[in-house]
């Protein structure tokens, strides 16, 4: 018998989030699946967005080529750029769109006499701090890059640090930045990430960048822009224990029995990507009912409180976070953000479904899994 841990995957709910974030920005939006689509499967998730979204965007030269070995031929951005000559040769042979942050790159693609036909995104630090180049310098670059005779297509871009805070200025003053340091210089813009575009209207430009709201996590405070799950991570109770007041359970003792307690051992585990920092108290759902954790959660397993639930038992499907538990509110328990825990799922069965051919709750049908996916 297989494990039963597995995280389920809804390319319609994938679909319906880009579609979403393409009609709110407005302009085209390049999906960004960096980090094996957070956690989701890069290839999948392009497959299925394949003919909907207007390109894609990558962290670096190798996510890129796995698409394109893929099948994958729709534009693809390098995010961080070409790291040194063969990057850059590299993403020109594959056809690839190359961000250009700092100095380094910019000289590096004046170096590489052999190419030509370059698609290249300029970056301005306008108030993130971290890449770009200063906006008073962001003209002297765009002159050097339409100079060289390497690039036949140039965009401006900018990224924002604070567009998740619907109460700050930052975002604002950033695009203010943006905009004055760019006046004059023709080309398409891109100024939006997944908070941005959500959230910040007076940014929204040419092409937006939606990342995080693709795979259903909502990066606003309210959490209201309409985003559907698109990962289930499930798994089974396969053993229960009865505690009596007083008994301990796992390690550290860190829970101690008030009351007689029933408690459900579910087959997931921090080994797994269920962050190990998750307090007792995190809410699952057991059987599409509203439990929680109790204890420390363990390398391979965890503990959830069913005493409320007399009919749960060994077979019990438990809901780590997707449709009925939101990863927004498991990774404010665990202290840290949904992001860290989409890229961490592995070591788990990944299974691709279309939710308007599925039947309700999981697992899904057979047919429709991939247990032997390489990730």
């Amino acid at each position: 018998m297989t494990r039963p841990t597995q995280a389920i995957i809804d390319l319609q709910a994938l679909r319906y989030n880009y579609a979403l974030a393409r009609q709110r920005h407005g302009g085209r939006a390049l999906a960004v699946l960096k980090a094996n689509a957070y956690g989701h499967g890069a290839t999948q998730c392009a497959r299925a967005l394949s003919g909907l979204a207007d390109g894609f965007a990558v962290a670096f030269v190798e996510e890129a080529v796995s698409l394109r070995k893929a099948g994958i031929g729709a534009p693809i951005l390098l995010l961080e750029g070409a790291f040194g000559a063969d990057d850059l040769d590299l993403a020109h042979a594959n056809g690839l769109w190359v961000v250009v942050h700092q100095e380094s790159q910019l000289r590096m693609i004046e170096a590489a006499r052999h190419l030509r036909d370059l698609n290249v995104w300029l970056k301005v630090n306008s108030g993130m701090g971290r890449a770009g180049f200063a906006p008073g310098d962001i003209a002297a670059a765009y002159a050097r890059l339409k100079a060289n005779g390497r690039v036949s297509e140039l965009t401006l871009m900018t990224h924002f640090a604070r567009a998740d805070e619907p109460d700050s200025d930052a975002t604002a003053q950033q695009t203010r930045v943006f905009d004055a340091a760019t006046a004059g210089l023709p080309g398409d813009r891109s100024l939006c990430n997944s908070a941005g575009l959500l959230q910040w209207e007076c940014a929204r430009r040419d092409w937006g960048r939606p990342g995080i709201l693709l795979y259903g996590a909502d990066p606003m405070p309210k959490g209201d822009s309409g985003l559907k799950p698109v990962m289930t991570l499930c798994s089974e109770i396969f053993a229960v224990r009865e505690l009596r007041p007083g008994d301990v359970l796992g390690y550290g003792g860190t829970f101690i029995a008030k009351q007689p307690t029933r408690v459900g051992i579910v087959a997931i585990g921090y080994a797994d990507g269920y962050p190990r920092t998750a307090p007792t108290g995190t809410p699952v759902r057991v059987d599409g009912q509203p439990a929680c954790t109790v204890g420390r959660v363990s390398m391979d397993m965890l503990t959830v409180d069913i005493t409320h639930l007399p009919t749960a038992g060994i077979g019990s499907a438990v809901e780590l976070w997707g449709n009925q538990v939101d990863v927004n509110v498991v990774a404010r328990a665990a202290g840290t953000i949904p992001y860290e825990l989409l890229c961490n799922v592995k070591r788990v069965r990944f299974s691709y479904v279309d939710r308007e051919n599925a039947s309700p709750g999981y697992p899904a049908p057979a047919s429709q899994q991939a247990p032997d996916l390489v990730r």
